[in-house]
């Protein structure tokens, strides 16, 4: 698993984690807010009205409502990036990786409009009767380039893997077991029980659910954060203000965290930014080609709220509790991952400024430090070598390893740093944590207390669970596309097994593989969205001319 998981983040490193990736999707987020003249700040208020119905009209086609497209949307895009998500983006990149997220949403806001409504615009009716639609449409129909359609068809089927289902169900899993004790595999085999028995039932099953699901998880999760921001009412301004002192600087090294450089906080945040809001993505304009609208711009304005609302809204109370909580910085008991762990052929104290310093730049990929190759010579649990063990980008402590309940006496073997995934035995010890058992933690810090957890393991089931229904539908659609409706059956089938085997595999894994399937989606709609530019400003023309005629008492935006 360990060099399967390397050879993924290398993939990863050229692709998702690179700094090209990450300047063509901001780049063409900030290229359409100046090319539209900010639509996220003229438009918004339009877009409620939308979004309540204000646009409709008697006779258009669809499927769903624009408020059931919108929390179909929402469900796919809420889900483990706003918990787990931003945990690890502060984990990887300091408080300083919220600001990227923040800024990835803002441009994210008019790369989804853009990306929305020229998917709408050229869907198309299915043989079974359902709309279907999304980047893959306007690449055949409009750019007449099929190969390219193909291409972000079979990564759409890729990344409801990646992104919809195996991380979902991976966060979960993990959550409830920490939580509550219960088994990962019973969790698996329950949910895919009842995730198969909803997106059987097709789009308008799914916008039922998730029109009642979405509301639900939005206001759980918000009281829970809001409280535990209160609670630690007098770290509020620092913890607001550590998001944007070190922007540009990077982190400085605090308690457990060895510190993090400003290109690290920047890709990571805008990486787990795009995981969240999936602005340029592709894959929210699947959802919304269901909408009944005979105008694609109106679509595209209800898209340009998600953004806010997950990102803007729920990942920065996530950040806010984290950060305010103090726990992004602490090390805690946990056991380790093995993909985690790098084991160092020398002795390092954290607290002495050198080996810090040659830490964090190892961390960094800056410097190269001995890593040990070799047996760790274990006696009652305690490793007998003169070595350090990172576990989670931080020195472990009081480290205890285990086979089974009892402590282990033997040897481990060790190459280049790396500890074999097959090994029976467990680590136990001190470190920070990261993902969902963060954010866990800091829900903790309130006047909930332990219940705090309930309310992250409950929120989590939730907000992933409804992400693993929408992408089961945008993968249905792009096997659809490609192979026509007899195929989906299949889809589903392997979807629900797929989602079930995900619940207990190494989570490293699978955020690494999610990294590499956002981005072979990403590139082909951002190429897409940009040849199409001139054609978008045409349609926002046209739609605020009827609007306004439909409306003549409202001052419509004069582009």
């Amino acid at each position: 698993m360990s060099k399967l998981n390397d050879i993924l983040a290398l993939i990863d490193g050229y692709i998702g984690g690179s700094s090209w990736f990450v300047y063509l999707l901001l780049g063409t987020g900030l290229f359409f807010t100046i090319y539209l003249k900010f639509p996220q700040f003229r438009y918004l208020k339009y877009a409620v009205r939308i979004v309540r119905g204000k646009f409709d009209r008697d006779g258009d086609a669809g499927d769903t409502s624009h408020f059931q497209a919108l929390t179909t949307a929402l469900s796919g895009t809420v889900g483990t990036g706003n918990i787990a998500g931003v945990a690890l983006a502060i984990h990887l990149g300091g408080p300083g990786a919220l600001f990227w997220m923040l800024m990835t949403a803002l441009l994210g806001m008019t790369t989804k409009f853009v990306e929305v409504t020229l998917s709408h615009k050229y869907r198309e009716k299915t043989d079974d009767g359902t709309m279907a639609g999304g980047p893959m449409y306007y690449m055949k129909n409009r750019l007449n380039m099929k190969w390219l359609a193909v291409i972000f068809a079979v990564a759409t089927v890729l990344s409801s893997f990646g992104t919809g289902s195996l991380p979902q169900i991976n966060s979960i899993s993990n959550s409830l077991f920490a939580t509550f004790g219960i088994n990962k595999i019973l969790t698996g085999a329950v949910l895919a029980l009842l995730l198969a028995f909803v997106i059987i039932g097709g789009i308008k099953r799914i916008a039922k659910v998730t029109s009642r699901l979405v509301p639900l998880m939005a206001l759980i999760y918000f009281v829970g954060a809001i409280a535990v921001i209160f609670y630690n009412y007098e770290n509020i301004i620092p913890s607001i203000v550590s998001v944007f002192s070190d922007v540009f600087t990077g982190t400085a090294a605090s308690g457990g965290f060895l510190g993090a450089g400003f290109a690290f906080a920047f890709n990571r945040g805008v990486n787990r930014g795009l995981f969240s809001n999936e602005a340029g993505q592709g894959s929210a304009p699947i959802a919304h080609a269901a909408a009944r609208a005979h105008e694609p711009v109106s679509e595209g304005l209800v898209a340009l709220l998600e953004p806010f609302i997950d990102t803007i809204i729920i990942c920065t109370l996530t950040g806010l509790v984290i950060l305010s909580s103090g726990v992004w910085n602490q090390k805690y008991e946990n056991q380790f991952q093995t993909t985690d762990i790098v084991v160092l052929d020398k002795v390092y104290d954290q607290t002495s400024s050198q080996d810090q310093e040659a830490l964090h730049d190892f961390l960094l990929g800056r410097s190269e430090l001995s890593e040990f190759t070799g047996d760790l010579n274990v006696v009652d649990g305690k490793v007998q070598n003169a070595l350090t063990i990172l576990h989670a980008r931080s020195v472990a402590e009081n480290i205890v390893i285990k086979e089974g309940e009892r402590p282990y006496t033997g040897t481990i073997p060790v190459t280049n740093g790396v500890v074999p995934s097959t090994i029976s035995q467990t680590f136990e010890g001190k470190s920070l944590v990261h993902s969902a058992p963060l954010t866990t933690i800091a829900f903790t810090k309130s006047w909930f207390g332990d219940f705090g957890q309930y309310i992250v393991a409950i929120g989590l089931l939730l907000f992933a669970f409804s992400t693993a229904i929408s992408w089961s539908y945008y993968g249905d659609r792009a096997m659809t596309f490609m192979f026509g409706s007899k195929a989906v059956i299949y889809f589903r089938i392997v979807y629900v097994i797929g989602f079930f085997l995900a619940s207990f595999t190494d989570t490293t894994i699978i955020w690494t593989l999610s990294g590499i399937t956002i981005a072979l989606m990403t590139i082909p709609n951002l190429f897409g969205i940009l040849l199409l530019r001139r054609e978008m400003k045409s349609e926002v023309k046209s739609f605020w001319v009827e609007y306004s005629d439909r409306f003549p008492g409202e001052k419509a935006p004069v582009d």
